[in-house]
């Protein structure tokens, strides 16, 4: 059938909506592309995008319940982001302060990756491109 084009953002809940707009725009260095308030549900929603392509929106809740994320878990695995060198990117993660698993090969692509997690402990990858 064929009828879905790409793909067009990826939702993340935030447990600290402060703390994970900062980890997102200035660490990863996701640009802010809108930001409202929503007086209803007490909510922050946050789009942000990636070389111009809106990619992630960032929300906040009052006291969201935990969600079991780490990699093996039954559901989303992870959010991978593409890099171009992965030696570069996961020094710039480390002089953030941000713990990075080792980097490892992909043993069918040859590339190689490494994982981290974002401030609620949600898994990301780094694949280089």
């Amino acid at each position: 059938m064929g009828f879905i084009k790409s793909v067009h953002h990826i939702a993340i809940i935030c447990s600290d909506y402060k703390r994970s707009k900062t980890f997102y725009t200035e660490i990863l260095g996701l640009k802010v592309l809108r930001e409202v308030y929503r007086e209803e549900r007490q909510s922050y929603k946050l789009d942000l995008g990636v070389e111009g392509r809106y990619v992630i929106e960032l929300f906040s809740f009052p006291a969201p319940p935990a969600r079991v994320s780490r990699p093996e878990a039954c559901g989303l695995r992870h959010l991978a982001f593409e890099v171009e060198d992965i030696v570069a990117a996961v020094c710039e993660l480390e002089s953030n302060h941000v713990a990075v698993k080792e980097i490892r090969m992909d043993e069918f692509t040859g590339k190689r990756f490494a994982f981290f997690q974002d401030p609620d402990g949600l898994p990301i990858e780094l694949y280089e491109g």
